[in-house]
């Protein structure tokens, strides 16, 4: 059984290293071009670091979290106050302090989003397709809430009101649909004899391979450089604050790159695909800093003496298993 992280361990480890001032400059010039928006970055580290010790979290440690990304006082609690009326979190209160949880439907929406960031390319696929046709009589805001839904669960629009993705992963995969209750849901394979019109050879017109690519490669030219910082020390030496601010801003991006990418098996897929780069850079990041940024978290919200439980068995499965060598 996991112990509950000792904060005193991780003020110690911090105090044994000392900032990189290159890395500093990067997450300074990072920030300044592409400053995150706060909602948007409060569900990245909600999700990659809060949710796996919990998924609460007191309003007064999540501003300290929040500080170095230049996330100020009024615009965490903005933020936040505005996921509870959403229903992601709950609010409690002990004299003049918060706390904030995550909701029953807060935890299963990040539970399907970061399954898409953590989870591996899948590889096996046996041809089946997934589709979904949008039935009439639903307004415009339902179809286009529908649309939405949709692409970011790796939907393709074969024609209007007909999504179709390929089914990987085994049978049991083919349960799982963003398809609304009254939306009709088929499985279907290509009839046709390889060479003419089927869903395969639709694949490119079906996703914008060209930008999902550009993407992927913005986001390997704008992480490459800091990471291989990190590699030219040995990672004890490495500033635990450094690890965790730099691995958030590569969830952060990476998650918004996701956004457009359908995850797609291989075999449908362009040669020289760099979604399968930045998948690696991003796991054996997240593999390299995870004790360091780990630490970084503890300590600074454990620094009103309150207690963070430790990871759960989801946390240490990520990428196929974050303490893997």
């Amino acid at each position: 059984m996991r112990q509950v992280i000792s904060v005193s361990d991780r003020v110690e480890a911090a105090g044994r290293t000392q900032a990189d001032p290159q890395i500093a400059r990067w997450i300074r010039r990072t920030l300044a071009e592409d400053p995150p928006r706060a909602r948007s970055l409060i569900v990245t580290i909600w999700g990659d670091a809060l949710a796996p010790h919990g998924g609460q979290v007191w309003l007064a440690g999540l501003i300290r979290l929040l500080e170095p990304f230049g996330v100020n006082d009024r615009l965490t609690r903005t933020s936040v106050f505005r996921l509870a009326r959403d229903g992601w979190l709950s609010r409690e209160t002990r004299g003049r302090q918060s706390r904030y949880r995550l909701t029953a439907a807060g935890r299963a929406r990040f539970a399907a989003a970061y399954r898409r960031i953590y989870a591996p390319p899948p590889l096996d696929w046996h041809g089946a397709w997934e589709m979904i046709v949008d039935l009439p009589g639903s307004d415009a805001a339902a179809r286009a809430g529908l649309r939405e839904d949709l692409r970011w669960a790796g939907y393709g629009a074969l024609a209007a009101g007909v999504f179709v993705r390929p089914i990987v992963g085994g049978e049991a995969q083919a349960g799982e649909s963003a398809a609304p209750p009254d939306a009709l849901r088929l499985l279907v394979h290509d009839a046709k004899p390889p060479g003419e019109a089927t869903l395969a050879r639709q694949a490119g017109a079906l996703w914008d391979f060209a930008a999902i690519a550009r993407d992927y490669r913005r986001y390997l030219a704008r992480f490459g450089r800091v990471i291989d910082r990190f590699r030219m020390r040995p990672i004890e030496a490495s500033d635990p604050a450094q690890c965790f601010i730099v691995r958030t801003l590569l969830i952060h991006a990476y998650r918004r790159t996701l956004l457009r990418d359908p995850r797609l098996p291989p075999t449908l897929l362009p040669l020289d695909w760099p979604g399968n780069a930045a998948y690696a850079l991003t796991r054996d990041f997240y593999r390299l800093t995870r004790a360091r940024a780990e630490a970084h978290l503890a300590a600074t919200l454990t620094a009103d003496g309150s207690a963070l439980a430790a990871a759960d068995d989801a946390f240490h499965a990520r990428f196929g298993g974050v303490t893997t060598p």
